[in-house]
């Protein structure tokens, strides 16, 4: 995001939900550690932020029209159960009287201060980039009537997500337009932006456990090594492989609040392992992606059902028809659903948006990932490599719905009047999706871009409610 015309906000604060943002120009410089590998593109669903592609501009004789941005939350703290397992590495090391290895000898001193699942400073700042981004793209689409339509669902770390977006939005056009979150989805009823509403769905256990079971071992056992005594498990391990995305982002997050230019330093956990073993890592988010809420979950996919039909609602300015996920209260109310905006932007999690992808069709695979690693594809199936969760769902993910008007002058039929046609197009983290489900050109100027009409008739299965799908959450 440094291309943004050089404007990065600073939060200067520690409590995020009440942050503020100023006119400081900042950077973040992203680490590259063992050659030319940077490790923070192998941390899966912990990666910090970064572009999949280059965004390019409209093909001449397009407009833009309409956008809707779909945005995960920003960098967190690890979760309860995260933190539970991550305690209880930390301690098992720190209880040895000796290591063999001087890559530990951090850990004599360390204190562990993380919290538990909310948003940090380092977070909140990716939010306010995008907010700052998503204003100077589109600034052509906003006016004081016509302002950004917010939502999030309610987790804390989304709903200060999307308080942190708005900020940047406003501080991008020197607060003349300044959206508000409209709408907070409760996770605790009709929300299409979580995965909490399909009690038969399963999990990716089974897949992940199996891929543990390939890569921890050796890297279990040698520290184990180097710190005798401390018996750790391989589930510590991946553990203890967490710390390093974790801890680096958070120890960011303190630059932040003493106002210095925020850089990240990679944290001394990161040295414990190798860029090979952090694949390993990047390889378990994967196949917990594709398993949980991806197309390797029966009952994935139909969880993102809810969101599409809401988005087929907003481009076609029509009312919303779905029976799975969505509040039809909500729904129904033009002061909660309008359907006249030109910029729409929901917050959610990353397991949802993997749902959403899965459920329009995106990154398609042929073959599923296999639980005994990329290595173990039978000869002549090898991954395809689309499916890689640091470039699906980072922190900060965003996938970005371009409506646009192409066209060219008609001066036979119609008086000279200019006749055009509503076009789509998907972005997922600034990558150009190739939209071959509804016959989108693979190459030339029209590239990755299909016609709103072929768009919504691609979406079959949410417009079919998912098929059957969604009676099976609930079947007994």
């Amino acid at each position: 995001m440094s291309s943004l015309l050089g404007v990065f906000w600073l939060l200067t604060c520690a409590l995020i939900a009440s942050c503020s943002v100023t006119n400081e120009l900042t950077t973040v410089e992203m680490p590259v550690s063992s050659g030319n590998t940077d490790i923070t593109r192998l941390w899966g669903a912990y990666s910090p932020f970064f572009e999949a592609g280059t965004y390019e501009a409209p093909p001449a004789g397009c407009t833009i029209n309409q956008v809707h941005l779909l945005q995960r939350h920003g960098a967190r703290y690890p979760t309860s159960g995260a933190s539970t397992s991550i305690i209880s590495g930390i301690n098992k090391l720190q209880s040895v009287q000796h290591y063999t290895d001087p890559r530990l000898d951090f850990l004599k001193t360390f204190t562990y201060s993380l919290g538990v699942a909310d948003l940090i400073s380092f977070g909140a700042h990716q939010s306010a980039q995008t907010g700052a981004l998503s204003f100077t793209r589109y600034s052509h689409l906003i006016n004081a009537t016509n302002l950004p339509f917010v939502r999030a669902s309610s987790s804390t770390r989304v709903v200060d997500s999307a308080t942190n977006w708005t900020t940047g939005f406003s501080a991008a056009n020197h607060h003349l337009f300044n959206p508000s979150l409209s709408v907070i989805l409760s996770e605790n009823g009709n929300d299409t932006l979580d995965d909490n509403m399909c009690p038969n769905a399963g999990t990716s256990d089974a897949e992940t456990n199996t891929w543990l079971a390939v890569f921890a071992p050796p890297i279990t056992a040698r520290l184990n090594r180097w710190a005798p005594t401390a018996n750790l498990t391989d589930a510590e391990t991946f553990s203890l492989l967490s710390m390093c995305p974790f801890h680096t982002l958070a120890s960011a997050s303190t630059a932040f609040v003493s106002g210095t230019p925020p850089q990240l330093q990679l944290s001394p956990f990161c040295a414990l392992f190798s860029v090979e073993e952090f694949a390993a890592f990047e390889y378990s988010m994967d196949l917990d992606k594709f398993y949980g809420t991806g197309y390797g979950a029966p009952l994935g996919p139909v969880q993102g059902v809810g969101y599409i039909n809401e988005l087929l609602a907003r481009l076609t300015n029509a009312p919303v028809n779905d029976s799975t996920q969505t509040n039809s209260t909500l729904t129904g109310d033009p002061k909660t659903f309008p359907l006249d905006r030109t910029m729409y932007a929901d917050f959610s999690h990353d397991n949802e948006m993997i749902a959403i992808y899965a459920a329009m069709g995106l990154f398609p695979q042929r073959v599923p990932l296999d639980p005994r690693g990329p290595a173990a594809t039978a000869p002549g199936r090898e991954r395809e490599g689309k499916w890689v969760a640091s470039r699906l769902v980072p922190f900060s993910a965003r996938m970005v719905v371009e409506r646009m008007e192409c066209g060219e002058w008609n001066t036979r039929d119609e008086g000279k009047r200019k006749r055009r046609e509503n076009y789509v197009r998907v972005l997922v983290n600034d990558a150009l999706q190739p939209l071959e489900f509804c016959g989108a050109p693979q190459g030339g100027g029209m590239k990755g871009i299909c016609t709103l009409e072929k768009f919504v008739e691609s979406q079959g299965y949410a417009r079919g409610g998912g098929g059957g799908d969604w009676e099976k959450c609930f079947s007994a």
